[in-house]
């Protein structure tokens, strides 16, 4: 995420730009790589992240544009122009890097030049709650965005329901054209509510119920689409099955199959319902998110960083991966599984890396927002009646190139990590 003063210089007659054709030609030949190498996700992933920091940005923007301040710069990624267009005072426009994006308004500290005739309206002008508000505004719609991301996987996906439990999966047996889960009827998402008129409740009573009735016609109450069903499955002997070339049952004691794999099943809450609960799964995010910030910046994390960069098995270490931060390489790597397991999993990965984001970029140093916003508190308290106090940044330089510096380190251990011994997928 970028601060809302980014280091990418205004506009410029002698900017360099790169063609929109050429552009366009590059976006269309690594979409389509993409997708023939890995399929569909990795370039659905790559989007929504990219979605997330516009919105970070645009935050920026329309709370710079509420408060009245100057707005010389809105664009999308980084680098050379590709197209650009003035709409009043500000310029709007697409960068060739796709890496992030940036809302440029002057002022943002007491040293930087500023045209005397634009000082009214810059950053260091405006009133301290303007101030407090045009920094906080990045991490404010991330929050945004992951309620709405939480309120929409409640409300149209579900979560999973252990109470709940069904068909996940059609499996097939080697031999044989139909299994009995087939010829009964069942199909994926069937909630099981009862078999021989004992209640289901948890898939190991289920599962118990099918292995213990080799030949024994069942009677399966379903329910689909909000309908109640009855249907009749008979398990096979699992000893007599194949599947890739291998006996299903290999057990003394012969166990019934159906063909179905079993699990919890999402349940969905109302429109109205889902809201309370999104609310309570955002706090329930910020507060991990807050304690995994410390987690990240406590000295034992940074020994155990190089200890894994340095030692191939502590880095392939099970429960050092599952402590470990990551990279972004490593995050669009555990969404893309993700949205290969299920939707559901893929939106709660995405508010959770919101939720983080956002948290992080309030941490009280430069260049975070968080950073402009302990100055501007910081100028405030020192202020007197009509003496207003003026910070000087350049003092905090070598504590801001300290902070960097470590954010650099941190960087580049998880980045070498996440490439070298990626994370196993958690999701199977």
């Amino acid at each position: 995420m970028t601060s809302p003063a980014p280091a990418a210089p205004g506009a410029a007659p002698t900017e360099e730009r790169l063609s929109p054709l050429v552009f366009g030609a590059i976006v269309v030949a690594v979409v389509a790589a993409l997708v023939a190498s890995v399929g569909w996700a990795l370039p659905v992933v790559i989007l929504a992240v990219l979605f997330m920091v516009m919105f970070h940005e645009f935050g920026h923007y329309i709370t710079a544009k509420r408060a009245g301040l100057l707005v010389t710069d809105f664009f999308v990624g980084f680098g050379p122009i590709v197209w650009s267009t003035r709409v009043g005072e500000t310029r709007y426009g697409v960068r060739a890097i796709p890496l992030g994006g940036f809302v440029k308004v002057p002022g943002m500290t007491w040293s930087d030049p500023v045209d005397p005739a634009i000082e009214p309206r810059t950053y260091r002008q405006a009133s301290y709650p303007k101030r407090v508000l045009f920094a906080a505004a990045g991490s404010l719609m991330h929050g945004v965005l992951a309620l709405v991301i939480a309120w929409a996987s409640l409300a149209f996906v579900g979560v999973p329901s252990a109470s709940h439990v069904g068909v996940t999966a059609l499996s097939t047996f080697q031999g044989q054209r139909e299994t009995p889960a087939q010829r009964a009827g069942l199909r994926v998402g069937d909630r099981i509510v009862a078999v021989d008129g004992r209640r289901i409740t948890d898939a190991a009573t289920l599962a118990r119920l099918i292995h213990r009735s080799v030949g024994v016609r069942l009677t399966l109450v379903v329910e689909r689409g909000g309908k109640s069903l009855t249907l009749h499955a008979t398990p096979v002997n699992g000893q007599h099955v194949e599947v890739n070339g291998q006996p299903l049952d290999t057990s003394a004691t012969p166990e019934g199959f159906l063909g179905i794999e079993v699990g919890a099943l999402s349940v969905r809450d109302s429109v109205l319902g889902a809201v309370p609960h999104a609310a309570s799964e955002l706090g329930s995010i910020v507060v991990a998110s807050v304690k995994g910030l410390a987690h990240v910046f406590s000295p034992h994390e940074f020994a155990s960083l190089y200890h894994q960069v340095t030692s191939t098995s502590a880095a392939q270490n099970r429960q050092n991966q599952l402590n470990r931060p990551e990279s972004i390489v490593g995050v669009v790597r555990i969404a893309v599984q993700g949205a290969q397991y299920g939707v559901g999993t893929l939106l709660t990965i995405l508010m959770a890396v919101n939720v983080f984001v956002g948290v992080f970029n309030l941490f009280p140093m430069l260049p975070l927002d968080g950073g402009y916003i302990a100055i501007a508190t910081y100028e405030r308290l020192r202020s007197r009646r009509g003496r207003p106090y003026h910070a000087d940044v350049n003092r905090l330089l070598p504590v801001i190139y300290a902070f960097v510096a470590v954010l650099g380190v941190l960087f580049a251990a998880t980045l070498y990590l996440d490439i070298v011994h990626p994370i196993a997928n958690p999701f199977g």
